[in-house]
C-alpha cells in the first residue's frame, strides 16, 4: 500500500499545475491532501473518482481556506470529519478515514507565522489534537497520522537552524511538543528508516523563488505511524522534483 501526504495549497492550483497528470503516472492507494482551500463542489470530482479513487472531504467554513481530503482507492469503511473542538472544525483542520482495520488521520496543523495570536492558538491546537489522538488510541492500534504539521522537529529537519531559532515551526516549545508525540507511541516514518538523511526537506518559502532550487528548505510535513503499523514499514521518501505546491508530497509504503 502506498500512502501520500501533500499539502497542494489549492487543490484547483494544483490541478492546474498538472496533479491530476502525476496520479496517473505515479499510483497512490491513499492520497492524503491538506489546504485543498476549496470546497467539494468547486472541482470536478469526476478527475478523481475516473482514476478510481472514493473521496471524503472536509472544508473550513471560511471560503477558500485551510481544509483536507483523503482519496482512497479503497471504500473507507468509516468516514469523520473533525476532531470535535469547534475552532479546529469550522477551519476543516481534521480528517479521519477508516479502511478496514487501518486508521488515517489526515490534519492540518495551524501555522504560527502570522503573530502571536495564531502562535497561542498552534499550542491550543497541540494540545487538544493530541487528546484527540490518545483518546483514539484506545480503541485503534493501527493509526498513521499523515499532514502538514507546520513544525520542523530537529535541526536535521531544516536548513538553517540558528537562523531560525526564533521562528514558528521552529520555537522551543514546538520542537518539544514533537518530542513528547514521538516519545508517545508515534513513528516518525521517514527518520525511521533514514536516520540521518539531511536534505530531506518537503517546504520552501515562496517569498524568494531560488531557495527550492538552492534545497533551502524545511521538512515540516509528515506520516507518523503507531508501532504496530511501523513494523510494515518497507519505505518513507520524500519526492522534491514534483512541484504542484510550495510543499511537495511525502510517500510511505506498507
Amino acid at each position: 500500500m502506498r500512502i501520500v501526504s501533500y499539502n497542494l495549497n489549492g487543490i484547483r492550483a494544483a490541478i492546474k499545475k498538472g496533479l491530476i497528470e502525476w496520479l496517473k503516472e505515479y499510483p497512490v492507494d491513499v492520497f492524503c491532501v491538506q489546504e485543498t482551500k476549496a470546497a467539494e463542489t468547486d472541482i470536478d470530482l469526476s478527475l478523481f473518482t475516473s482514476l478510481g479513487y472514493h473521496v471524503s472531504w472536509f472544508s473550513a467554513q471560511k471560503k477558500g481556506y485551510s481544509g483536507v481530503a483523503v482519496f482512497s482507492k479503497k471504500k473507507p469503511t468509516l468516514v469523520k470529519t473533525g476532531s470535535g473542538f469547534e475552532m479546529s472544525d469550522a477551519e476543516g483542520r481534521v480528517i479521519r478515514v477508516d479502511l478496514g482495520d487501518l486508521t488515517i488521520i489526515n490534519a492540518y496543523f495551524p501555522s504560527g507565522t502570522s503573530g502571536a495570536e495564531r502562535q497561542t492558538y498552534k499550542y491550543q491546537w497541540l494540545e487538544e489534537f493530541e487528546s484527540y489522538l490518545n483518546d483514539l488510541q484506545k480503541v485503534r492500534s493501527k493509526i498513521i497520522v499523515a499532514g502538514d504539521y507546520n513544525i520542523a522537529h530537529q535541526e536535521i529537519d531544516i536548513h538553517d537552524p540558528k537562523g531560525n531559532k526564533k521562528s514558528s515551526g521552529f520555537l522551543p516549545e514546538e520542537r518539544a511538543w514533537m518530542d513528547s508525540f514521538l516519545k508517545n507511541g508515534w513513528v516518525d516514518s521517514y527518520r525511521k528508516l533514514n536516520p540521518t538523511t539531511t536534505g530531506g526537506y518537503s517546504w520552501w518559502s515562496q517569498r524568494f523563488p531560488s531557495v527550492r532550487l538552492q534545497n533551502k528548505g524545511w521538512r515540516i510535513d509528515y506520516l507518523c505511524t503507531t508501532e504496530a503499523v511501523a513494523k510494515t514499514l518497507k519505505t518513507a521518501t520524500i519526492l522534491p522534483l514534483v512541484k504542484h505546491s510550495d510543499h511537495c508530497p511525502i510517500v510511505i509504503e506498507l
